[in-house]
């Protein structure tokens, strides 16, 4: 756009050099990509506890031996479990509180 008014030697160099320094043009910087398009809606369970929602928080002080803890919420209701845990917890414990707690 500014070699539509004026051109000199090295207007690309210095109209680059600038644009990498101005804190403004980093930040209002247009999309190159696409964007992603309308938002769908997820589909609502049916009965509680078909869909849930799993997390771990870690990296926990630790606490009678246990260092993480364990979210898991049903989507449909949003009830939440909260179980502490251990992150050396292998697949088959992983599985033993799921039973346990859901």
């Amino acid at each position: 756009m500014v070699t539509r008014n004026s051109w000199w030697l090295g207007v690309t160099r210095d109209v680059g050099r600038y644009v990498e320094e101005c804190d403004l043009c980093q930040r209002m910087k247009n999309r190159i990509e696409e964007l992603a398009g309308k938002l769908k809606l997820s589909e609502i369970p049916e009965k509680p506890w078909t869909h849930l929602m799993v997390d771990f928080i870690t990296k926990l002080p630790v606490v009678a031996g246990k260092d993480v803890i364990l979210v898991m919420c049903n989507r449909l209701s949003k009830m939440a479990y909260f179980v502490a845990t251990t992150e050396r917890i292998s697949v088959e414990g992983l599985v033993r509180l799921f039973q346990n707690y859901i």
